[in-house]
């Protein structure tokens, strides 16, 4: 049964989806969205954080979703230093929050920690999750859940306060709290393993110039719909309550 909230959920969206998943799939805000069908009715705002006059206030949402993005936190762009700044009234007002892999570095480094290149390098593929703290967001999970990961960047130092949730054997910080409504995960919730066999197409040259093996990547892919429920569980329990 989906719900219709007086305040809308705002997707700030901060880049695209590489070409074999955007015709596959839609843009990042399509993704969510399809991911919270039957959570939520369509009270779900998309705004383009990269070029928006202004992005929503936080009397002015129920909660948000922080995508990701192409983009790479250590370029301090303009529209990034703007999203960063929204992300700690967001957070200072109690807003819940959510980001997404570049939402997620986008929060570490808002809020007093730090994003930079992962020292383990690349991530891509479907790794195992290990849970280091019980949360609300994550509960009646598998022993090893799975998830979606891509991504070159990482939230290596926490901001005060913060709690790492979970980690692969690549990323330490893969799901971090980091106030008592705000959280991001350095995995894709929205995707799926087709999706993620994208990615791998996408990014095979540069794979096999880091040594990588993207034929054996897309063979070792499992299908996982924890991510989702993840997201769902956030939209139910911090929005709709």
């Amino acid at each position: 049964m989906a719900f219709c909230m007086a305040l809308p959920l705002a997707v700030l969206t901060t880049g695209l989806p590489v070409p074999r998943a955007l015709e596959r799939r839609g843009f990042f805000f399509d993704m969510i969205r399809d991911a919270l069908a039957g959570v939520m009715a369509e009270n779900i705002e998309d705004c383009d954080a990269t070029t928006a006059a202004r992005l929503p206030d936080p009397s002015e949402v129920s909660g948000v979703i922080v995508t990701g993005s192409p983009a790479r936190v250590g370029t301090r762009d303009p529209w990034m230093l703007r999203i960063e700044e929204q992300l700690r009234r967001y957070t200072a007002a109690g807003t819940p929050v959510f980001g997404i892999c570049f939402g997620h570095q986008l929060l570490g480094n808002a809020l007093g920690g730090k994003a930079e290149p992962n020292p383990n390098g690349r991530e891509i593929g479907t790794p195992e999750l290990e849970v280091l703290e019980l949360d609300e967001l994550l509960v009646d999970l598998p022993a090893r859940p799975v998830v979606m990961m891509t991504h070159l960047d990482s939230v290596t130092v926490l901001p005060p306060g913060a709690v790492a949730l979970a980690r692969t054997t690549l990323e330490p910080n893969a799901a971090i709290r980091f106030a008592p409504r705000v959280w991001g995960v350095q995995f894709h919730p929205e995707m799926d393993a087709t999706l993620i066999g994208d990615y791998i197409q996408d990014r095979r040259e540069a794979l096999a110039l880091e040594g990588l093996d993207p034929d054996g990547l897309l063979e070792r892919r499992v299908e996982s719909a924890f991510g989702r429920q993840m997201l769902r569980r956030f939209v139910a329990e911090q929005l709709l309550k």
